[in-house]
Order: structure tokens, then sequence, then C-alpha cells
């Protein structure tokens, strides 16, 4: 992670902000007091959130570790060709 001082970001904070977002990577900002901060896009806090739920989530992670289990031994749900255009939009 990218570590500016709080001097640079308020100098340039349209570009570190659109530089946050293109590149989808949080960026530190440190202060003198020693209470930094994370520049971070919406879109990926959200997605940071959407992480934190299911890892917290016993049920979940759960499911997933059977879903993991059934495709590493090929036992898995396999979809027709038609399913499979029908999801990837073709």
């Amino acid at each position: 992670m990218e570590t500016i001082s709080v001097n640079k970001f308020r100098d340039n904070l349209k570009q570190v902000v659109e530089q946050s977002i293109s590149r989808h990577e949080p960026i530190r900002v440190s202060r003198r007091s020693g209470q930094d901060f994370i520049v971070l896009s919406a879109e990926d806090w959200e997605r940071e959130q959407e992480t934190l739920y299911v890892l917290q989530n016993n049920s979940l992670m759960k499911q997933l570790a059977e879903s993991v289990k059934t495709h590493a031994e090929r036992q898995g749900y396999t979809p027709t060709n038609e399913q499979m255009d029908e999801i990837t939009g073709i």
C-alpha cells in the first residue's frame, strides 16, 4: 500500500482520489499526530465489507468449503451448454 503525507494528499487531492479509484488500491495518508487514514473507493470498500460478511458467516463458509470439495472431486453441478450460454450472456 502506498503511503503519502497529509500535505501531499491535501495538495493533490483530486489526483490521489483518482489514483485510488482507477487502480483499486487504498492509499494510506500519514499525519504527524500518528493517526493515519485510508483513501479507498466506495466500490472497493463495499467489496471489502461483503468479504468480511462472508468470512464471518459460518454457514456461508461451510457452503463454500463443501463447494470447493465437490469441485475438487469433480462431483459438483455441471450446467448444460444452454445454461452456460445464459450465464455468460452469449
